[in-house]
């Protein structure tokens, strides 16, 4: 009786401990201090605004972004046109939304290569180091010594300016500060006493990367991410603005800036809600990407 009532409160004792662990995860600590952001906060319930308007656009607007309306160009926003009208008659609102697609599409493709192809390339020149490391860090000062938009506008000048070939081209110009954010933690982390350990237990160099190394400089990682997506926005933005971005009929917001400027003195509208959508998206990302700084370094 006595052995099982050890057995139980030993029991007992573990599933507390079990319970109170998650408690104090590094991930909940996480959260807890992102969520005391009141920029960050803001940035989430923005972001998921203007998110929830893109994604579901067709119900939240019942004109379509490339209907002409001849007898109605360059009509002032009223209720039959939340953001008025363009220089052929096509309702504004529809072309945010819709052409946020583009955009987000876009932002969050460019992140995703840019943020695979760093951490690839981070990851092998801070595991092994050496004359890889030194050949991988001269190879980015080069890249990164060349103007950044000089590089989008030959690229997309050659290559053409398809989706993919946009996602491309932003992707693999954007990729060497998340290389050097994993090149910088792998450096840190790998002579730590637990990798010590794992390299002495015989663990594989996948093991090692995959297993220790990477899941302890994923906060950098996430926080460079969410930058990117701002970053490759602005940057579609810009492409556009010049004519090497998307090109219409498909409106993007910043196409729809580049044939605004034509009317701006008679129909501001037309470039002030592409342009504001713009800015709301790229200062919630920044506000989200400042939150898990502060909540992933809180120092």
């Amino acid at each position: 009786m006595k052995r099982g009532t050890l057995s139980y409160s030993t029991l007992s004792s573990s599933l507390e401990a079990a319970s109170f662990v998650p408690e104090n995860s590094p991930a909940r600590r996480v959260w807890r201090r992102f969520r005391r952001h009141r920029l960050a906060m803001a940035g989430v319930v923005l972001a998921s605004l203007i998110f929830t308007l893109v994604i579901f656009a067709p119900v939240f607007t019942p004109n379509l972004p490339n209907k002409q309306d001849l007898k109605h160009r360059l009509a002032a926003p009223d209720l039959a046109h939340f953001m008025g009208t363009d220089e052929l008659g096509r309702d504004v609102f529809s072309r945010v939304l819709f052409g946020g697609r583009i955009s987000l599409l876009i932002g969050l493709s460019a992140m995703a290569v840019s943020v695979s192809v760093g951490t690839l390339i981070g990851s092998i020149s801070g595991y092994f180091g050496g004359r890889v490391d030194t050949a991988i860090m001269r190879i980015i000062d080069i890249i990164i010594s060349f103007p950044t938009l000089f590089l989008l506008i030959m690229l997309a000048s050659f290559l053409g300016s398809n989706i993919v070939i946009v996602i491309l081209v932003i992707g693999l110009l954007s990729w060497m500060r998340v290389a050097r954010l994993v090149r910088a933690g792998f450096i840190s982390i790998k002579e730590r006493d637990f990798i010590m350990a794992a390299r002495a237990l015989g663990s594989s160099s996948s093991r090692m990367v995959f297993g220790h190394l990477l899941p302890n400089s994923l906060g950098p990682i996430i926080v460079a991410a969410t930058i990117d997506v701002s970053g490759a926005i602005l940057t579609e933005s810009a492409l556009s603005y010049l004519g090497l971005g998307i090109q219409p009929p498909q409106a993007t917001w910043g196409n729809m800036l580049r044939f605004a400027q034509d009317q701006m003195a008679v129909a501001p509208w037309t470039a002030i809600f592409p342009g504001l959508m713009i800015f709301l998206v790229s200062i919630a990302i920044n506000f989200i990407g400042d939150g898990l700084r502060d909540a992933f370094d809180p120092r």
